[in-house]
């Protein structure tokens, strides 16, 4: 169940980094992070697309209410939800990368799958 994990951080805090992380990787594609984050920013980022394949106005308050800038709901409906209309979910990979060297933690490269060379 997506947002089940608290991440060390207040309710609050979580949720605001969370949006923040969802909206980075849908702007530029791909993002670094902990590994048990990318599973919350890809369980989020899946939600989003999904509902950002009905084009509808409902859809796109739907994700104004959680995407925190404009030009990226734009992209998300014009550019990324029109890539991933056969698909049924799927649409991030996560790529584990490594410990980090400051406290070992277990790190990865999130990104948004090409659907053609799926």
């Amino acid at each position: 169940m997506p947002g089940s994990r608290k991440l060390g951080r207040a309710t609050d805090h979580r949720l605001s980094m969370l949006r923040g992380m969802v909206t980075y990787l849908l702007e530029s594609g791909r993002i670094e992070t902990t590994v048990t984050r990318a599973k919350e920013v890809r369980a989020m980022a899946e939600k989003m697309i999904t509902i950002a394949k009905d084009d509808s106005l409902h859809a796109r308050r739907q994700v104004l209410a959680y995407v925190t800038k404009d030009d990226v709901v734009k992209k998300l409906f014009n550019e990324i939800a029109p890539k991933y209309k056969d698909v049924n979910g799927g649409y991030c990979r996560i790529i584990k990368t490594g410990a980090r060297r400051g406290d070992a933690a277990e790190m990865c490269i999130i990104e948004l799958i090409d659907p053609a060379n799926k």
